[in-house]
C-alpha cells in the first residue's frame, strides 16, 4: 500500500532529482533556496522540505463525497528551507518562527504558538491542554499555510508539555495561487513536512532506525491542518502531493480506508495546463462555492438514504459513498466493492436523484431547493439539521442544488472508473495508443459538461480555454482543481505540445502579448512527478 509507505529522505541531491521528473531545471532551483537562505539567515539550512502542486486528471469534486479520484503530482512545487534558530535569547518565545519568502511581495513575518492551560482533575493540577497560532480565516495571507502546517505538528507532537524549537524558514514556490493546481495544499503539506523534520519527528525516517512516519499520516495530518485556514478539503489534494510516483496517475479511493494505486498512463500523450488567469481563492469564496457544495452533498446524501429506507443515525454526515455502498449491502471490513458492482449501482442513483428535485412548483427551470424545503425533507427538525449540518461551516444561497450535485457526483465516480479501467487495460493490451487516448479524451470533456451544467464550478473562461483546446487538438479538455478560475488539463499527442501551445496563446485573449519565462508560466506540459519529500544537509 502506497500509503503505508514512509515519507522519503534524501541526502543525496542526484538521487532526488531524478524522482523530479525533467521538464524543469530542478537543481538550479534547489541551489537558489539553498544559496537564499544562508545569504538571510547567515547559515545553510538544515532541511528542504518539498511538497508538489497536483493536476487532478478526472474527478472533480468527488473525494468528500468519499469517491475515488484520478490526480497526479505535478513537477511544480513549494520549497521549504528551514533550520533551527542557532542563537536563542531569553525573550525568544518557545517555537517562534521567523518567515520569509523568495517572493518579493510576501513580507517576513514573526509568529510563536501559545501554550493553552486549563484546569483538569482538581482546579490545583494545570495541565497542558493544546496549542493556539492566530490564524485569520477571513483574510488569509501567505504565513497561514505555513501556520497551518505547524499546528499540526504541535498538536500530534507537542501535547505534553515539551516545546518545540525557534526556527528560521524560506519558502519559494512555483505552483500558481489560486489556480486549481493546489498551491495551498503543497504549502500545508510542505510547512508539515519542514517542522517535522527540524523538530527531530522525522528521525526514523532519515536513520532507519525506530518509527517512521508514513505518507498516509502525513496526509491524515496536512488535511486536518487545511481545515484550519477555513477549508473543508477531502484529501484528494494532500494524498497526490504526497503519495504520487512518476509516470503514473493516482487512483485515490477513500472508502472504507484511504488507499492509493498508481495507475499507469498510455504513452503518446501529455498533459498540457493552461491558467485561465481568473484567481479562485477557494478560502475566501468558500460559503458560496466550495463549503456549500459540500454541505449540498451531505444533505443530498441524507435525503436519498431517507427515499431508499437506509439507515442514518440522527448526528450521522452519512456522505454518498456511504449510501451506495449501504445500498448495495457492501461490507467496509471486506474492503471496497468490485468495480463492476459500484458501477452498476452508481447507474442506479443517477436514476434514484429525481427525489432531490422541488416537491412544489417553483420558480421556471429552477432545479434547487429552498433551506426549509431542504430540511424538510431531511426529515430533521431544524434544530437538527443545522447541528448536523450548518454548525460548523458558513454557507450562503438560497436554493440547494442537490439534484445537480448528486447527478454530477455519481456520473463523475463512474467516469473516474472507467478512466481507470482503461488505463489498465491498456498496460497488458495490444491496444493502439492513440484509441486509447481518445477514449481518455471523451471522458475530459464528458466531465467538463458534468462541472459546468451540474455542479457549476466552472466559469466563462474555463469554459472558452477547454473549447479552444478542442479546437486545436486536444484529445480531451477540462477544468482541474475546484473551478471557479484557475486551470485547465488538456490531453495532447507528444508531437503536438509546441504547435497546441502556439496555437492556444494566439487565439486566448488573455495570452496575447506573453512571451518567454512569462508564457511559460501559464501555459505548459507536464509529465506525473514524485509526491513530497525532505532534503537533509550533512
Amino acid at each position: 500500500m502506497a500509503a503505508e509507505q514512509p515519507i522519503p529522505v534524501y541526502t543525496n541531491l542526484t538521487d532526488l532529482y531524478g524522482s523530479l521528473g525533467t521538464s524543469l531545471n530542478h537543481a538550479e532551483k534547489w541551489n537558489s533556496v539553498a544559496e537564499e537562505f544562508q545569504q538571510r539567515f547567515g547559515r545553510k539550512p538544515a532541511f528542504i522540505a518539498r511538497a508538489p502542486g497536483r493536476v487532478n486528471l478526472i474527478g472533480e469534486h468527488i473525494d468528500y463525497c468519499l469517491f475515488g479520484v484520478l490526480p497526479a503530482a505535478i513537477e511544480r512545487d513549494i520549497l521549504i528551507a528551514i533550520s533551527r534558530r542557532p542563537n536563542i535569547h531569553a525573550e525568544d518565545a518557545p517555537g517562534s518562527v521567523f518567515a520569509e519568502n523568495m517572493q518579493t511581495n510576501y513580507t517576513r513575518q514573526v509568529f510563536a504558538p501559545a501554550p493553552r492551560r486549563r484546569a483538569s482533575v482538581s482546579e490545583e493540577e494545570v495541565r497542558l491542554e493544546e496549542w493556539h497560532l492566530d490564524i485569520n480565516t477571513k483574510e488569509l495571507r501567505w504565513e497561514s499555510y505555513v501556520k497551518a502546517g505547524y499546528y499540526g505538528v504541535l498538536m500530534n507532537y507537542f501535547a505534553g508539555g515539551s516545546n518545540p524549537a525557534p526556527v528560521d524558514i524560506l519558502v519559494t514556490g512555483t505552483v500558481p495561487a489560486g489556480s486549481g493546481l493546489s498551491s495551498s495544499a503543497a504549502m500545508v503539506v510542505g510547512s508539515t513536512l519542514a517542522f517535522l523534520a527540524v523538530n527531530g519527528k522525522l528521525e526514523g525516517n532519515f536513520s532507519g532506525n525506530g518509527p517512521k512516519i508514513t505518507k498516509g499520516q502525513l496526509v491524515e495530518m496536512a488535511v486536518a491542518n487545511e481545515k484550519r485556514v477555513g477549508v473543508n478539503s477531502g484529501g484528494m489534494d494532500q494524498a497526490a502531493s504526497v503519495i504520487s510516483v512518476p509516470s503514473s496517475a493516482l487512483y485515490i479511493s477513500f472508502f472504507p480506508e484511504l488507499s492509493a494505486s498508481a495507475v499507469p498512463l498510455p504513452s503518446g500523450a501529455v498533459f498540457i495546463i493552461a491558467n485561465s488567469l481568473v484567481v479562485s481563492d477557494k478560502a475566501v469564496t468558500a460559503k458560496r462555492n466550495y463549503n456549500l457544495r459540500v454541505v449540498e452533498t451531505l444533505a443530498a446524501a441524507r435525503i436519498l438514504a431517507r427515499s431508499l429506507e437506509l439507515k442514518v443515525e440522527k448526528t450521522e454526515k452519512v456522505t454518498l459513498r456511504e449510501v451506495v455502498g449501504r445500498l448495495a449491502g457492501e461490507v467496509e471490513e471486506a474492503g471496497e466493492m468490485p468495480v463492476e458492482w459500484l458501477l452498476e449501482t452508481l447507474k442506479r442513483m443517477e436514476r434514484e436523484t429525481e427525489c432531490l428535485k422541488p416537491n412544489k412548483s417553483s420558480e421556471e427551470g429552477q432545479m434547487g431547493v429552498t433551506m426549509d424545503e431542504m430540511i424538510e425533507m431531511s426529515g430533521l427538525t431544524a434544530e437538527e439539521f443545522h447541528d448536523v449540518y450548518l454548525s460548523w461551516v458558513e454557507v450562503e444561497a438560497t436554493h440547494f442544488q442537490l439534484y445537480k450535485r448528486a447527478k454530477h457526483v455519481f456520473s463523475e465516480a463512474s467516469r473516474v472508473l472507467q478512466f481507470r479501467q482503461i488505463c489498465l487495460a491498456a498496460e497488458s493490451s495490444p491496444s493502439s495508443p492513440m484509441d486509447v487516448i481518445k477514449e481518455l479524451g471523451q471522458l475530459m470533456n464528458e466531465s467538463q459538461t458534468s462541472c459546468n451544467e451540474l455542479f457549476q464550478c466552472s466559469c466563462p473562461e474555463l469554459n472558452e480555454l477547454t473549447e479552444i483546446a478542442k479546437n486545436v487538438g486536444a484529445f480531451g479538455s477540462r477544468l482541474t482543481g475546484a473551478g471557479w478560475g484557475g486551470c485547465t488539463v488538456s490531453l495532447v499527442a507528444e508531437d503536438n505540445v509546441d504547435s497546441f501551445i502556439k496555437k492556444v496563446s494566439a487565439t486566448y485573449e488573455p495570452y496575447k502579448g506573453l512571451h518567454g519565462e512569462a508564457l511559460d508560466e501559464v501555459i505548459f506540459a507536464t509529465k506525473p512527478s514524485s509526491g513530497a519529500c525532505v532534503y537533509k544537509f550533512e
